[in-house]
């Protein structure tokens, strides 16, 4: 027996990489709602030193020792979040984010309008997913249809009528052909069907 097999050294790179894309969405961007919440609970705490150190005139910040964690999302709000993150294409993960830190860095919100400002950035997401969705249907269903014309163009080209090419021997093409050598001497090119040739 391989000594690999006893200490299972390669299982987690097999577990990565037989994750679900869609998990790994939701876990990326859920971890960063979690970092983003913590940051604006730092930052509300930072502001409120600073206002107590303004009011009072002494800084006791070094004194106080803050929970890790004091603001919790509710268990409801978070699986309507999961859901929500779920729907979002692994492409849009990327821009989804960035939109996100781009909107709390603007807003500087408070640690309880962070979910909804992720929310509202995940429904972003997926109207403009609904909308490229759409965007391709039409173009598919227009290069249907302008494959079709092209096809019909193509039928009726093909069609075409030769009016110097025909089978119907008229007087004045024996007349022609009598009295002029069998080269033309017009200014005119000659035209000749394939059946001449």
């Amino acid at each position: 027996m391989a000594l690999l097999s006893w200490f299972r050294w390669n299982e987690p790179h097999l577990r990565l990489s037989q994750r679900d894309p869609t998990d790994m969405v939701v876990d990326t961007l859920m971890m960063e709602l979690t970092w983003q919440l913590k940051q604006a609970e730092k930052l509300q705490r930072e502001k409120e030193n600073e206002y107590r150190k303004i009011k009072t005139g002494v800084d006791y910040s070094w004194l106080v020792s803050y929970p890790k964690n004091s603001f919790e999302i509710s268990p409801g709000e978070r699986l309507e979040l999961e859901d929500t993150s779920s729907k979002i294409h692994p492409s849009y993960c990327g821009p989804v984010i960035l939109r996100f830190r781009q909107l709390v860095a603007e807003y500087e919100p408070d640690v309880h309008e962070v979910p909804r400002l992720f929310r509202s950035v995940l429904q972003e997401a997926t109207e403009k997913m609904k909308e490229e969705e759409e965007t391709k249907k039409i173009a598919k269903q227009w290069n249907t249809k302008r494959a079709m014309s092209l096809s019909l163009t193509t039928f009726r080209s093909r069609a075409r009528i030769y009016p110097f090419e025909s089978d119907i021997k008229t007087i004045s093409e024996d007349v022609e052909r009598e009295a002029l050598p069998t080269r033309r001497v017009w200014s005119m090119p000659e035209f000749r069907s394939t059946k001449d040739t």
